[in-house]
């Protein structure tokens, strides 16, 4: 059963968060100095300062809320997602957000895809936001037969795209593992998911190789302290709002494709307001849910899925939209190839880890010219056989 669904934060929730960001101590936070070591404290305050005196969490869900929200339950697991129609001309899509994103890093490609006929779905991932109680720990591969269950409640045996970054992407490549036959297409902004086997082997491929590693001797903490100990993070993060939003404002700072202020540190307000980032993080917040989102790292751990078995290939058509995305980064095509049926590929002059929310217009862009390769080629195989 498919049920819409009103968002509706009790009043007592948001008095209680709003109690601990006024009574956030913040002289038992030293700084020590910028973004060096963390969250810088100086853009964090500004944050928290807006949330305390400007912030109006009603007007956010009113606006919310004139998207067509639903849940439903899937092999006992609730699941929120939006979904706008469209004409039925052009298959589904399902948008795959990651953490700390929410399903709003979407929100400004929804109307176009409808527009051109596509049915869009944009689910907050299993433990995320609305997407919230879930039973245990739920890792990729298990997220993405849950999701599939909810693509085929919605259109029965209709096959369809998928697009995802971060755990999106991971998402995307286990359902076209699992489900090659219900998909078109998968097209992905992140590839961290490979085949055992799939080593660098030329220059290009080695070098590249030595940057995401010495990139992620500095960045990958939170990883395996969301991946092994969730439940201990989430003891003084569930307690705290200004805690976890310093732990996801992080994320932000660092994962965006920002300039530089004059001291080096990323200048985090050319691209998001608060307000943008404060909704992202009262997602995680108001709806009880920023503990159950790390699950999925545990999860992801539990079933073994941060890799495809030795000599697989993902034979689903896989469009590439490689952002310069300063930690994650894009690996050379040639790379890619070993694991994924490469049929789309572009090399993205600016955006980074959250790329629908960074570069709307690029990933539309470059989502629709995937759609329109795969289709063509579709036709093209469909006339050559009759």
């Amino acid at each position: 059963m498919i049920s819409p669904y009103t968002i509706d934060i009790p009043d007592e929730r948001l008095a209680t968060i709003r109690a601990k960001i006024v009574a956030y101590d913040w002289g038992l936070l030293p700084d020590a100095g910028g973004w060096s070591a963390g969250v810088g404290i100086d853009d964090l305050k500004r944050l928290v300062t807006y949330w305390r005196d400007s912030y109006d969490w009603r007007a956010v869900e009113r606006r919310l809320n004139a998207l067509p929200n639903f849940t439903t339950d899937v092999e006992g697991e609730r699941l929120h997602f939006a979904h706008v129609k469209g004409d039925g001309s052009k298959p589904p899509v399902l948008l795959l957000h990651g953490w700390p994103g929410s399903y709003l890093e979407f929100e400004r490609l929804l109307e176009p895809l409808a527009a051109d006929g596509h049915d869009v779905v944009v689910p907050s991932l299993p433990g995320f936001a609305f997407s919230n109680p879930i039973t245990r720990p739920i890792g990729p591969r298990r997220a993405a037969a849950l999701l599939h269950g909810l693509m085929i409640r919605l259109f029965g045996d209709a096959r369809y795209f998928v697009q995802g970054g971060d755990w999106g992407h991971s998402i995307a490549t286990w359902a076209a593992h699992d489900q090659p036959d219900a998909l078109l297409g998968i097209h992905i902004n992140m590839m961290t998911v490979r085949a055992a086997d799939a080593v660098p082997t030329t220059d290009e491929e080695k070098s590249f190789a030595a940057k995401r590693a010495a990139i992620a001797d500095r960045e990958s903490a939170y990883f395996h302290e969301q991946e092994t100990r969730p439940q201990t993070l989430g003891v003084a993060m569930a307690d705290s709002p200004v805690g976890a939003a310093g732990w996801m404002l992080e994320k932000f700072g660092k994962w965006a494709d920002l300039p530089k202020t004059a001291a080096g540190d990323p200048d985090i307000w050319s691209k998001f307001s608060e307000e943008e980032l404060l909704t992202n993080i009262m997602l995680y917040i108001a709806p009880k849910s920023f503990v159950t989102a790390t699950w999925i790292y545990y999860g992801c751990r539990l079933e073994g899925s941060r890799m495809l078995a030795a000599g697989t290939r993902i034979q689903v058509p896989t469009g590439v939209a490689a952002f310069p995305d300063p930690v994650f980064l894009p690996p050379p095509r040639s790379f890619a190839e070993r694991t994924y049926n490469i049929v789309h590929w572009t090399d993205m002059p600016r955006g980074g880890h959250f790329a629908a929310l960074e570069e709307p217009e690029l990933m539309l862009a470059d989502l629709r010219a995937f759609i329109e390769t795969v289709l063509e080629r579709a036709s093209v195989a469909l006339r050559t056989t009759e």
